[in-house]
């Protein structure tokens, strides 16, 4: 059995073929496409986040708005940049979104990616200290974000304040208990990975990752993923990790998918760079008529290995589509892969 969810860049573009013109078209759709998502019985609802780009960048007000009007499907990240990030705020955010959705939020954050300009978490008034990288800060803000999540007081309280304090430290308002048990890690690298769940965080780990062994894809994902497994183990956490893995899968149903898709199948794995210095191996797309997916994923180590699968979706083809693509997923190749 898997969960299943899809992972939405959020694009938007004023082109005559896109149903998403603008940022409100985006955001606006990204909330039907939820609901619509869970009344099919899709798992999960995650998107991307991206700054200085006509995409998704601000998660919170879209993750709140989608937890007001659903009522069980997942709601998340994969993944917040924490290089952008103020860990204060961003506990007060996440614990609203968390509470509204009533704790069906799945939180993925990361060292960040290269990003649309240079260096831009400087523009947002951030840097790194003398003896850190841009990537120590941002695992050191995710670590205070993880520490504040915990809900244990560590301001002192204003012996004048405009309202009464409870006794001791305050903490960071609104707490939402167990947040911190729903935050993941994107990993790119096994090293990363294991950090992950030394920290106590579930693996986030997509369709692209560090090159380092040559091997296809989906072997070098599997074996990083056991490596967070074992690395889990041995931290002796109380409670069992989780995994997802990121694929773009359709199902070649109709002419149009096949207009669409059709030659997506046909690629490869392939390897490039994302920052001067990182090779990096980059996963096939899956594109097919539904026995030949099953048969296809069957094969995949990495998918086998995790316990949820984020489908990534072609957004600015509009809600009906998208729903088009994730109920074919669930009706005609998640059977024949053990996945429902």
């Amino acid at each position: 059995m898997k969960k299943i969810g899809f992972l939405s860049f959020g694009h938007w573009s004023d082109h005559p073929a896109y149903k998403t013109r603008t940022a409100a078209d985006t955001l606006l759709q990204s909330i039907d496409l939820a609901v619509a998502a869970e009344e099919i019985g899709l798992d999960g609802a995650y998107f991307r986040v991206h700054h200085f780009a006509s995409q998704l960048a601000s998660p919170f007000p879209l993750l709140s708005a989608i937890g007001a009007k659903t009522s069980r499907i997942e709601i998340g990240t994969g993944v917040i940049d924490m290089r952008y990030e103020n860990p204060l705020y961003m506990v007060e955010d996440a614990g609203a979104a968390d509470l509204i959705s009533g704790g069906r939020l799945q939180l993925g954050i990361s060292r960040g990616s290269p990003e649309q300009v240079i260096e831009g978490w400087r523009y947002f008034g951030y840097e790194p200290a003398e003896d850190e990288n841009d990537a120590d800060m941002g695992r050191k803000k995710a670590m205070a974000f993880l520490d504040k999540l915990k809900g244990v007081g560590f301001a002192e309280p204003n012996p004048y304040p405009m309202f009464p304090n409870p006794p001791g430290l305050l903490r960071l308002e609104p707490y939402s208990k167990g947040l911190r048990e729903r935050i993941w890690w994107g990993a790119a690298s096994n090293a990363t990975a294991v950090w992950a769940a030394e920290q106590g965080m579930h693996l986030q780990s997509s369709t692209l990752k560090f090159d380092e062994s040559g091997k296809p894809f989906h072997v070098q994902q599997a074996e990083q993923i056991r490596a967070y497994k074992e690395a889990w183990k041995k931290a002796g956490h109380d409670r069992e990790p989780r995994v997802s893995v990121s694929r773009s899968v359709f199902a070649l149903v109709n002419d149009q998918d096949r207009l669409y898709f059709g030659q997506q199948g046909k690629g490869a794995d392939s390897f490039g760079y994302i920052e001067a210095d990182k090779r990096a191996v980059f996963g096939r797309s899956y594109a097919a008529e539904p026995d030949r997916l099953i048969a296809e994923l069957s094969k995949d180590e990495a998918i086998q290995e995790a316990d949820t699968v984020l489908l990534t979706i072609p957004n600015t083809l509009g809600v009906d589509y998208n729903v088009h693509v994730l109920s074919s997923i669930l009706e005609h190749v998640a059977p024949g892969l053990g996945w429902r």
